[in-house]
């Protein structure tokens, strides 16, 4: 592997690092927000989904621009454009204002994912790309543990403020990582850089994406994908909530549920990432399909401390190989120059769940008055995208330069 191809998966790493910390802090600061701009609990999911409104109209354009356009610029922008948006977020004051603050750090981390899968596998080789990118997400996880460790200590010196601007201003420092290694695509033994198959699409967005939404196997996937990142972010929403208004547990305490999800997730993406590249990535997306939903029933049915963090271990371990397994399995299915279009059409999807979940989960739970029916949707929604992988077992991996 090339020194740049180590920067490149080194800035992807920082990248993850800092774009994943901020997204899942909102849950871990929610608590210290929830009295301070007086909201409900549906308010507050809808302020999530503000965030994943410009998240998901933004990724299928930024996918499509990472086929085309120059890394270098993409990756400086939105790391850039989420700074800005957290910052404003200890501005806050009303449910207003802080989705549209939000939505504008939502807007920035469309650019911080589907570009760096769609960069990663420029640089190494097919049979590492399950692993590249495994390695370059563990700075998702890593960036939730470290900043679910610190932002307790940082609400009770100072207040739930300071927690979003010491984020924005890891945002910036990511923003500086990536202007100095980012480079779009290799070069041959002369230096000139070689943009190869990758960048030779001569048929329109339309045909391509016409092309696409025809093909039964992008659709089993994406559809799949929607469901999962349903899941996925109902636990990070208010899964300290619950333990702080439930269980009665402290708010540092509460936290380390965050914590031990990210930290299993670690572990989650080394060893699942790097089985996806030799027993293949459905099966492995099943199995995490599998571990979530049961994740998901355990916090349902948890009354006490411990087998919440067992229910939150079993969800991280499923979480933690997620996204990159889903990452590189577009290569496997598809042509590898439309790998951005894909992902970004995919990351649509994956945006529209995203959406749903927080403000219908705090619905269930300002109507109950319980948090079991917000933990079941998590259950169901995983065991949905689980049955729409199924076919795909039968599908034979394998990529040509046509749809």
């Amino acid at each position: 592997m090339s020194k740049r191809a180590i920067a490149i998966i080194t800035a992807g790493f920082f990248t993850f690092f800092i774009a994943f910390a901020i997204r899942y802090s909102y849950g871990i600061l929610l608590p210290e927000m929830l009295p301070a701009l007086e909201i409900t609990k549906a308010e507050a999911g809808f302020i999530f989904a503000a965030y994943f409104i410009t998240y998901t109209i933004a990724s299928p354009i930024l996918g499509l621009m990472a086929d085309r356009y120059n890394m270098r610029f993409i990756l400086t922008l939105s790391p850039a454009l989420l700074c800005i948006g957290t910052f404003l977020m200890a501005y806050s004051s009303t449910p207003l204002n802080a989705s549209l603050f939000w939505a504008l750090a939502g807007l920035g981390t469309a650019g911080c994912w589907a570009p760096v899968v769609t960069l990663i596998p420029r640089w190494v080789k097919d049979q590492r790309r399950g692993i590249a990118i495994a390695f370059a997400d563990i700075g998702s996880a890593l960036g939730i543990v470290v900043w679910s460790l610190a932002m307790p200590y940082i609400v009770e010196a100072s207040s739930w403020k300071v927690g979003w601007m010491s984020l924005a201003a890891m945002a910036l420092c990511a923003t500086v990582i990536n202007l100095v290694l980012i480079k779009s695509y290799p070069a041959d033994e002369s230096g000139i850089e070689q943009k190869t198959v990758i960048s030779q699409i001569t048929e329109s967005i339309a045909t391509t994406y016409f092309k696409l939404l025809r093909n039964v196997k992008f659709w089993l996937i994406g559809l799949s994908y929607l469901l999962i990142g349903f899941s996925i972010l109902i636990p990070f929403t208010f899964l300290p909530t619950y333990a702080v208004q439930t269980l009665n547990l402290p708010y540092q305490t509460a936290t380390w549920l965050i914590i031990i999800i990210a930290a299993i997730g670690i572990a989650g993406k080394l060893t699942l990432g790097n089985l996806s590249d030799t027993i293949g990535r459905v099966k492995i997306m099943i199995l995490c399909d599998i571990l979530i939903a049961a994740g998901g029933l355990g916090m349902a049915i948890s009354s006490n401390f411990l087998t919440l963090c067992i229910s939150a271990g079993v969800f991280g371990f499923g979480y933690g190989a997620l996204w990159p397994v889903y990452a590189a399995v577009s290569s496997d299915y598809f042509p590898k120059m439309y790998a951005g279009r894909i992902i970004g059409l995919w990351t649509l999807y994956l945006g529209i769940g995203s959406i749903i979940a927080p403000p219908l989960a705090g619905w269930t739970i300002d109507l109950t008055g319980r948090f079991f029916w917000a933990f079941i949707l998590v259950l169901i929604s995983a065991s949905l995208s689980l049955i729409l992988l199924l076919p795909m077992l039968k599908a034979q991996p394998g990529t040509s330069n046509k749809l």
